[in-house]
């Protein structure tokens, strides 16, 4: 049966106290949606405040950028995306935090879509973050009251990497310090260098080089259960 993921973008589209606009990292969304369609998934959009999201990473020499952008169904979803108030976490299998550095101001502290994660994770479901996407994970709870990511392994855009991009006095904290924090599991590669971990039904990449590989896995889990039939 095909399985059906909510990827989560961020509305926010300013970074920090500078001049300059963030959002979404394109190809943290072109990529993993390039491997959902292949599995024959269907995709859904959620943001924060619901309606166009800010992208960024616009290179259309990647050719799934340019594929993604080309889909009219995409532009029209990712313009269009859905309110937390119009998701019913039982019609999605998985759930896909998409990184850019907007996701570190507006993600941390929605609860609305933390509950439609934590309940997509409880009922079996796969749990997906890439690079600053887990910024979604930070304040996530599960029914037991403990944090998604403690005593898990995971990965997310590492202290190093924010340095070496020179955010690291802009972001409004480090983002594998604050996992850290929660008890998660830090695991890490080198700068910018593909890494992806599987910890039970949750799976982080730590950077855009590792969105495709985010995506492979959550398919693979998915592949692996039986899946409950969307919408019931």
């Amino acid at each position: 049966m095909s399985a059906k993921v909510l990827i989560v973008l961020t509305s926010h589209d300013k970074l920090g106290s500078t001049d300059q606009t963030t959002g979404f990292y394109l190809p943290e969304v072109s990529h993993p949606v390039a491997v959902f369609n292949q599995a024959g998934f269907t995709v859904d959009y959620v943001s924060p405040k619901g309606g166009k999201a800010p992208m960024i990473g616009v290179d259309l020499k990647d050719p799934l950028n340019q594929a993604f952008l080309d889909n009219l169904q995409n532009v029209a979803q990712i313009e269009n995306t859905l309110r937390p108030d119009q998701i019913n976490p039982a019609q999605f299998n998985a759930i896909l935090y998409a990184g850019g550095h907007g996701t570190m101001w507006d993600f941390p502290n929605n609860a609305e879509i933390a509950n439609i994660a934590a309940a997509i994770y409880e009922q079996g479901g796969v749990v997906g973050a890439v690079c600053h996407g887990p910024a979604g994970l930070v304040n996530l709870k599960l029914l037991d009251g403990k944090y998604l990511v403690t005593g898990k392994k995971i990965a997310c855009f590492t202290n190093e990497e924010e340095a070496a991009v020179g955010l690291s006095e802009v972001v409004p904290f480090l983002l594998a310090s604050a996992l850290i924090g929660r008890g998660a599991l830090h695991t890490k590669a080198e700068n910018f260098q593909k890494h992806v971990v599987v910890s039970d039904h949750l799976v982080t990449g730590q950077n855009p080089a590792s969105a495709t590989g985010v995506a492979e896995q959550m398919v693979k889990l998915l592949t692996q259960v039986s899946l409950t039939p969307v919408g019931v």
